[in-house]
């Protein structure tokens, strides 16, 4: 199951924009971060891949979910605009950004290119 973030659990798993200025990501394992709302019918199509995707890569990739709604300032750090809003991020590098509802074989090969290929 994906995990559901707040401000103070972002800043421990993700980045901690308070203390960092450069981006600074603190997992040991990539993540997918899906930011949505619960009106959103993109969204709702998006939500049970995200489950799939946490099943399928369980012990390789976290997978956590921001309710743009209950965290506003999340959203904002991100310049998130439309949703769902998909970010990447590899656990060495910058995190990658992708808008709207993915086909779960698109999910599938970021997660292969950007997330699971090592660092250039």
């Amino acid at each position: 199951m994906p995990e559901l973030l707040t401000v103070e659990t972002f800043k421990e798993k993700i980045f901690n924009f308070d203390e960092d200025k450069e981006w600074n990501y603190r997992g040991e394992l990539p993540a997918i971060v899906d930011f949505y709302a619960d009106w959103c019918g993109p969204c709702k199509m998006v939500a049970p891949v995200m489950e799939r995707l946490a099943s399928k890569n369980a012990g390789k990739l976290h997978v956590y979910k921001v309710d743009t709604e209950a965290q506003p300032e999340l959203a904002g750090m991100f310049g998130v605009s439309s949703i769902p809003t998909i970010l990447f991020i590899p656990v060495r590098g910058e995190p990658r950004v992708a808008m709207g509802a993915l086909p779960e074989k698109e999910f599938d090969r970021i997660i292969e290119d950007v997330l699971f290929k090592p660092a250039e």
